[in-house]
Formats: C-alpha cells, sequence, structure tokens
C-alpha cells in the first residue's frame, strides 16, 4: 500500500509538471504583448503624474477656444441650383495616383471636382502607394487600404456617379492602351479640361489621368465656380472617410491622451527628405543627414524639380522663413506660452528626417511628449496591416551570420601570415535606432533601389499618417513645424489646419510666420534658454495673434493658392455674425449652435472655481501690451533648474 502511494504521488507530481511547463511556453509566446500593454498602461498613469485635477488658470487660458472665431461654422451644402448628376453623361475617368498621404488626399478631392466638370463617370481611384503589388494585405484594395469605398460612393451620389470599376468593353480598350493619357498639373485651369480632355473624352468615353504633383486642379477657382469649391469640401471633410478599425484606433489614442480629463496639444515637425532638400536645409542637421539631403537636391535638379543651386547656405534660406522650426525652438515658443512640463504633445507624421536625436531637446522641455509607439502596442497597431505576403527583408539591414566552417575557411584562405587581426565585430543596429538612418550613405556614391520591403514600409506609412491626422484634427491645441513649406505641394500640416478651420475654427490652431520667429532667435541666439522678459512677450503676442484673424490671413496669402483645402474658407463655411460678411448661415445651423454653446456654457460654470482667472479675447485686443504685462506678472517664471 506505502508503495503504491508513493507511485501515485510521483505519476500526480509528473502530470503537474508537464502541464506546469505547457503553461510556461504558453506564457513565452504571449509575453511579449502583454509586457508592451502593461508598459502602455503605466506610461499613461506616468502622464498623470502631478497634473491630477484642477488646471490653474494660467494654464487653462491655454486651451480656451478664440472667440473671435466661434462665428465661422461649417457648411458645404450647395448654396444655388444644384442638378443631380445623370449615367448618361460623356464617359468614364480612370486615374491613378502618386505620391503619400497628403498627395493623396488633395488629388482625390480634385478628381471627383473634374468630373463632375466634365459631367463625367468616375472610377474609383487607383493609389499607387497602397497597390497590391507591394505586398500589403491581400483583402484590401488599393483605395480600400485607406477609405471606405461604399460610404465614398454613396455620400457624393448626388455630385458625382462613381463606380468601382469599368465596363468591359471600355476596360479591354485600356488594357489595349486604346485610350488617351492624361498627365495634368497641379495647377490646371477649368480651361485646359473644357479645351482639351473633354473632346477627347466624348470622342473615346474613356480618358486617363495620371497625378503626380499631388493634385489636378489650380487651388483657386473663379467666383461662378464656388460651387465646386464646395464640392472639394465635402469631398475631403465628409465623403473620405478612413476605415473603421483605423478610427477606431485613433479615437483610442486620443481617449488616452484625454485620460483623467487633461487636455493635450498635437505637434507636426515636418522634418520631410524631399521638402528640406527642396528648399536647402541640409545646414540645419548634422554629419550624414546633410550628406541625404544634399544627395536628394542633387537628383531633384538633374531631375529638373527644382531649378537652383545645389549649394545654397540653409541659415540665410531659414531667416527667410524657408526651412522648418526645429523641435528644440518649438519647445522654447510652447514654453514661453506658458505651457507647463507636463502638458501631454503628441509628435504626428510618420516621417520625421533625422530619427530621435533632433527631438532631444524638446523631449527633455516636454517629458510627455508621445506619438503612437507609445500610445499603442504592437498588436493595435498590427491589426491595421491585415494578411500580409512574407517580402524578403533588406539586405543593407541584415548582416549574414557565418558559420564556424565559413570562419575557418576565410581565415585559411586570408593570404601569408603575419596578419594584422581583423577588426572587431560591428555593434548591432537595434530597430530604434534605425529611423531616420540609412547606411548606404557611407558604403556607395549612390542610393540603392528600393526594395520590396521598402515599397510596403511606404504603404504602412499611409496607415500612420491617418491615424495621426485624426488624432491631429481632434486634438485640443496644434502646432505646426513645418506649413506653407513653398514647395507647391499639400503638406500633412496644412490639410490638418483646414479640417480644423474647417469643423472648429475657434480651436487653437498656431498659425506662426516662420520668417519673423527665425529673426526672434537669432536676437537672442546665445540665450535660447534664458531669454529676457521682452522677448517672452513678443515670442507669446505673436503666438496670440496667429490664432486669430493675423494667421488666418497670412494663411489664406501663402496656403490657398497651392491647396485649397488648408484654407476652405469663405467658401465652405457661413457665419452666425457679420464680422465675416454677409455669407450668414441658416436658421437651423444657427440654433444648433446656440443650443451647444448653452450646453457648454453651463458646464463651463459647473467647473470654474472660486478666483479662476479669465482671459477675455476682447480685453486682450483693447489693450494687448497690458495683458501681456500682466499675464506674465500671475504666471511662474521659467526655472533654469526646470
Amino acid at each position: 500500500m506505502f508503495k503504491s502511494k508513493i507511485k501515485w504521488v510521483a505519476l500526480g507530481g509528473l502530470v503537474l509538471s508537464i502541464l506546469s511547463l505547457l503553461v510556461h511556453m504558453f506564457l513565452a509566446n504571449t509575453s511579449a504583448e502583454l509586457v508592451q500593454y502593461h508598459v502602455m498602461t503605466g506610461f499613461l498613469e506616468d502622464l498623470n503624474i502631478n497634473v491630477v485635477g484642477k488646471q490653474g488658470g494660467a494654464s487653462r487660458k491655454l486651451w480656451k477656444k478664440v472667440k473671435p472665431l466661434e462665428a465661422l461654422q461649417p457648411y458645404a451644402n450647395p448654396r444655388k441650383k444644384y442638378p443631380a448628376p445623370v449615367y448618361q453623361n460623356n464617359g468614364f475617368i480612370h486615374a491613378k495616383i502618386f505620391g503619400g498621404f497628403e498627395k493623396i488626399r488633395s488629388s482625390i478631392c480634385d478628381l471627383v471636382t473634374i468630373s463632375r466638370l466634365l459631367n463625367a463617370t468616375l472610377v474609383i481611384p487607383e493609389l499607387q502607394e497602397s497597390a497590391n503589388s507591394k505586398g500589403i494585405g491581400s483583402e484590401f484594395k488599393s483605395f480600400s487600404y485607406l477609405y471606405v469605398e461604399e460610404h465614398f460612393i454613396n455620400s457624393l451620389k448626388n455630385d458625382v456617379i462613381i463606380v468601382k470599376d469599368l465596363p468591359p468593353k471600355l476596360k479591354e480598350a485600356r488594357k489595349r492602351k486604346e485610350c488617351p493619357i492624361f498627365k495634368p498639373k497641379n495647377s490646371a485651369s477649368p480651361e485646359y479640361y473644357v479645351k482639351e480632355v473633354l473632346p477627347k473624352l466624348k470622342k473615346g468615353k474613356i480618358i486617363g489621368l495620371v497625378i503626380i504633383d499631388g493634385g489636378c486642379l489650380q487651388s483657386i477657382l473663379p467666383h461662378k465656380l464656388a460651387e465646386y469649391q464646395r464640392l472639394r469640401c465635402r469631398v475631403a471633410f465628409h465623403a473620405l472617410h478612413f476605415r473603421p478599425d483605423i478610427l477606431a484606433l485613433a479615437h483610442q489614442m486620443v481617449k488616452r491622451l484625454r485620460a483623467s480629463g487633461q487636455p493635450y496639444l498635437a505637434y507636426h515637425p515636418g522634418l520631410v527628405r524631399d521638402t528640406l532638400a527642396y528648399q536647402g536645409c541640409a545646414e540645419l542637421f548634422q554629419d550624414v543627414h546633410t550628406e541625404l539631403i544634399q544627395y536628394r537636391r542633387a537628383q531633384m535638379i538633374k531631375q529638373k524639380l527644382l531649378h537652383d543651386e545645389l549649394s545654397v547656405d540653409s541659415f540665410i534660406r531659414k531667416l527667410k522663413g524657408l526651412c522648418p522650426l526645429m523641435p528644440e525652438e518649438v519647445g522654447l515658443l510652447l514654453r514661453a506660452m506658458g505651457y507647463p512640463p507636463m502638458t501631454r504633445i503628441y509628435l504626428a507624421g510618420s516621417e520625421r528626417f533625422g530619427g530621435q536625436r533632433v527631438m532631444i531637446p524638446l523631449r527633455a522641455m516636454y517629458i510627455n511628449l508621445v506619438d503612437r509607439s507609445n500610445l499603442c502596442n504592437k498588436y493595435e497597431l498590427n491589426k491595421l496591416l491585415g494578411t500580409e505576403t512574407v517580402l524578403p527583408s533588406n539586405p543593407l539591414n541584415h548582416t549574414p551570420i557565418k558559420t564556424t566552417e565559413e570562419l575557418k575557411k576565410e581565415w585559411n584562405e586570408a593570404g601569408p601570415r603575419p596578419r594584422p587581426l581583423p577588426p572587431p565585430p560591428g555593434r548591432p543596429i537595434y530597430q530604434h535606432e534605425k529611423e531616420g538612418w540609412y547606411g548606404w550613405i557611407g558604403e556607395r556614391d549612390s542610393e540603392p533601389d528600393p526594395l520590396a520591403v521598402d515599397f510596403r514600409e511606404k504603404a504602412h506609412r499611409l496607415l500612420w499618417d491617418a491615424i495621426d491626422y485624426v488624432v491631429s484634427v481632434e486634438a485640443d491645441a496644434f502646432f505646426p513645424g513645418f506649413n506653407n513649406d513653398g514647395t507647391g505641394w499639400p503638406d500633412f500640416s496644412s490639410l490638418v489646419m483646414g479640417h480644423r478651420l474647417y469643423e472648429m475654427a475657434s480651436s487653437p490652431t498656431y498659425r506662426p510666420d516662420r520668417k519673423f520667429l527665425a529673426n526672434l532667435f537669432n536676437s537672442t541666439r546665445d540665450n535660447l534658454y534664458y531669454p529676457r522678459r521682452n522677448w517672452t512677450l513678443a515670442a507669446r503676442k505673436h503666438l496670440n495673434n496667429s490664432l486669430g484673424d493675423e494667421g488666418l490671413n497670412r494663411q489664406f496669402l501663402q496656403s490657398k493658392p497651392n491647396s485649397f483645402l488648408s484654407h476652405p474658407v469663405p467658401e465652405c463655411s457661413c457665419t452666425i455674425s457679420k464680422q465675416f460678411g454677409n455669407n450668414k448661415c441658416p436658421k437651423w445651423l444657427k440654433d444648433s449652435f446656440t443650443e451647444s454653446k448653452t450646453q457648454e456654457n453651463k458646464i463651463t460654470d459647473e467647473n470654474e472655481q472660486p478666483g479662476d482667472e479669465t482671459d477675455e479675447w476682447e480685453s486682450g485686443q483693447e489693450d494687448e501690451d497690458q495683458s501681456f504685462d500682466s499675464t506674465f506678472e500671475q504666471e511662474s517664471e521659467i526655472d533654469p533648474n526646470d
């Protein structure tokens, strides 16, 4: 009996050991996701240190709405007689769009407008950046990789007839290359399409458009074509809906950023290699990044995309406002405005040329600087990619590991002895160090051709830009690092600023004048972190003015000629007061605004604490200097040891 009990105990222990081993193997397979999830949760708790509860008056006023702009309301509906489209039209338009997120969004709006202008049926455009040949998820087509096709078609049914594919006969004609192909510029006029394109469309019932420059129709149209401008707004702000999973993740990120009721500011640096090369801003960076910008600039000159000298003085360009505000300068401006060090800042943009190095000063000033990799785990981000095919990796990023036999053979065939010792093995380059780094620049004179993995990474950037776009539009404040970049192409910051101006014009959106700020920084170059009081007041006054009429006028003059979506007023808006002209809102919109304003005032009164400071825009307009002085005295001075 005693021996049999021992056997049963041993058998039970063996079974428990096997179960324990299986449990440990399961946890090992899922530990990466679990660990990252806990890291993310802890990070959100770190955000709340010293900021839980009510904000002081000095900090709270930074997030208040711009009262002079509250009268602007979004209204893109047709104002005049607007006939519905008919199926018996002039033919079909098939288009291919090249470029990144900004060019795609702007080009789609222009395509719909042209289809309405030519009385044609639009085929869902092909986005070459997310074509199936790039190895993206098999469940997506090029357009559906970003946007919902059904919503796009249904929301514009009263404007343009949109189909998913060509009829069989026209599809065969296109394969035989029997349809005329046009490559319009982004400054093409309506007369170009009426005189050059329309006759070919009527003759062959199909034309092809290849769009490269981020648009195919001039930004500013004659006043008689104002309805076409409003059509652009309906496409950009109502018809182009991102995929539900993209929107769900973006809204989840916004919720995490606003945890415990705290606001956040979105900041887009605008550090894109092509833009920096176009403007000649190479000397603002260091070592390899300077060479990379110069190499790309030489390519642009060779391709006749740029008609300028190769070597230019970047600092003179910066004083002219042609180079971006660097992250360090943005941090100093936010400090001058009075944003506390614990302010939550979301770093937008899928490309940040220069890597993490250029972000170090800003991260030192604002420790709660986060991006999508901080707010989401890999599992959440990878779910957006779908089921992707396996592609060969980039050989430049992976050094092949040699076996022992290969090393012995290499040693024996290396030549006569004595030989110098081989160099020590190179330190492995980790994934977080590859951002902004291009290893080929130190090994060869020409940039290698992109591989399949590189094309797929560009497609992934469309998704990351879509997420950042939603988070930036919904932010409590937005600060651009390089809008109006002068290239003539649409840029991310300008599109975000235009969307915010359309949907919520009174939400704080900074529109800085880089030329003014570059000279302002140049005046105190030796005391950037300990500026004089008049410098701080000048920077604060300029940024406060950029929130209102002064910034809007600048954006109208600089941005709108290049991209209508960057400044869609007054065509796509109406006003509740007479301050912005006679474009009055309909009664139902006025009533809706009055009701929402009443509810907002009730919430504000409930949260208002006795002794809270107020910041009225009207008093600031009456005596700006006095308000800046009193504001500076009420707020604490910048601590050099902070």
